[in-house]
């Protein structure tokens, strides 16, 4: 008995071992349920901002990096407007594209938030990688807010720092 118990618990660990893990936020239904057309909403005004991100940053010398966790908050700071993310594309260190986030554009509702997540595993975009999100909001609405969130803890001691976009277009 002790013999099938121990082969059924070796067959879940390994079977619990080969699923493979996803990467960053990219499932693409997330932002498939915010997709809206906003072809009609000729009057609305078109932003471009960019938002650095820092995956990696480097310890102790040039050649070692510790790898970070990191939140792109895309924020919608009215209170009374929907406004709309046409493109959230990240780059990496050396400014190639790694991968958009949605396809066509979703919206944010007064006040709301959604975010990216660069997973600490995910280290494809370097020590100097970046996000450029195209948006567009009604005429006299505040533009949205973007900005980073980059983190990771190991024992007792945890590292965190902010980055704020900039406006490029």
């Amino acid at each position: 008995m002790k013999k099938h118990i121990l082969s059924l618990l070796i067959i879940a660990l390994t079977l619990g071992c080969t699923h493979e893990r996803e990467i960053s936020s990219i499932n693409p239904e997330n932002w498939a349920k915010r997709a809206i057309d906003i072809s009609k909403k000729d009057s609305l005004e078109y932003g471009k901002s960019y938002l650095s991100i820092y995956s990696q940053i480097y310890s102790n010398s040039e050649h070692k990096t510790h790898n970070l966790t990191a939140t792109a908050s895309m924020r919608n700071t009215s209170d009374s407007d929907t406004i709309f993310l046409l493109k959230a594309e990240y780059y990496d260190t050396h400014g190639k594209s790694i991968r958009t986030y949605f396809s066509k554009p979703i919206y944010l509702a007064p006040m709301e938030t959604t975010e990216i997540i660069i997973d600490e595993a995910d280290t494809e975009g370097g020590t100097g990688s970046n996000f450029i999100i195209e948006w567009k909001i009604p005429k006299n609405c505040p533009e949205p807010l973007f900005e980073a969130v980059m983190n990771s803890t190991m024992g007792q001691q945890g590292l965190s720092f902010t980055t704020l976009a900039k406006r490029i277009k």
